[in-house]
């Protein structure tokens, strides 16, 4: 069975709604999905190795991996989605944290692209952030890394840096007690893999492809995290605008019953595109 057949097999048997491809990055800001079997097709599919980690019951996917299936449903021009990055001076925690989030899945979208200098600036991003949130002695050997590799254009290196970034960052803020931080780095991460999976679909928009938003779990298990959330980040206004937006496109992947729409798949990009916007204008 052909890889897209496979996944939109699952996808019918309610799977999707459980291993969709949400960048997540970034998210919890982030994971894969990877078939088992061979090039020619997929023989058996077992959860238990599949490559991302369990939360409350939702895998969430290794965003490296769901832009390596993105890329095989099709040939998007990734150079088109690369954003610029110019983020605001601040000293807000829940807010470098979403950028944080926000900035780390746009180095995959800069590795799709094989673009040096975007992977390079988006290194040097990385560490500023880093500085800003404490954890610069954790992420500096992977900063490093990832600008070296950018050197060699070794994407494939590049990548598991930026996986490995986003990791040791969660796993230090899960130290330092900031378990609420260590969500805002994957939601950062799930609002701009979202915002580029849906501008590639309505650039070659089908039904089928619009399946891979199809991940309502995974946006509950969000909407779940921010409602523990201690009070003063729950009322931050980015968090506030994130919330509204997120039961916005809960809604919208609900009503989908039938399929996703293009109009559909315009929307909930609109919406993670303006909150993506908010985050990055520091507004």
């Amino acid at each position: 069975m052909p890889l897209f057949n496979f996944m939109l097999t699952l996808s019918r048997r309610n799977w999707m709604r459980r291993l969709g491809a949400a960048l997540v990055l970034l998210a919890a800001c982030q994971t894969s999905l990877r078939a088992q079997g061979s090039s020619e097709g997929v023989q058996e599919f077992d959860p238990q190795a599949f490559p991302g980690y369990v939360v409350d019951d939702v895998v969430v996917p290794v965003p490296s991996e769901v832009f390596s299936v993105l890329d095989k449903l099709g040939e998007p021009n990734w150079k088109q989605e690369i954003r610029k990055i110019d983020m605001p001076s601040t000293g807000d925690r829940t807010l470098l944290a979403l950028m944080f989030g926000t900035v780390v899945a746009e180095g995959f979208v800069a590795v799709q692209a094989e673009d040096r200098q975007s992977v390079q600036d988006i290194g040097r991003e990385v560490i500023s952030l880093s500085k800003n949130l404490g954890l610069s002695k954790s992420v500096l050997p992977h900063a490093q890394a990832i600008l070296d590799a950018a050197d060699r254009d070794d994407w494939s290196s590049i990548r598991k840096e930026f996986d490995r970034t986003q990791k040791t960052v969660q796993d230090q803020m899960e130290k330092m007690k900031d378990a609420d931080l260590s969500q805002c780095v994957s939601m950062g991460g799930w609002l701009r893999g979202t915002t580029t999976v849906t501008s590639i679909i309505n650039k070659a928009f089908s039904a089928d492809r619009a399946e891979l938003l199809n991940q309502p779990m995974l946006v509950e298990h969000f909407i779940a995290a921010i409602s523990k959330m201690p009070e003063g980040t729950r009322k931050h206004g980015q968090i506030v605008k994130i919330l509204a937006g997120l039961k916005d496109v809960l809604a919208r992947m609900e009503s989908a019953v039938d399929g996703f729409s293009h109009e559909s798949v315009e929307k909930i990009g609109g919406v993670c595109s303006s909150l993506l916007t908010d985050i990055r204008t520091g507004k």
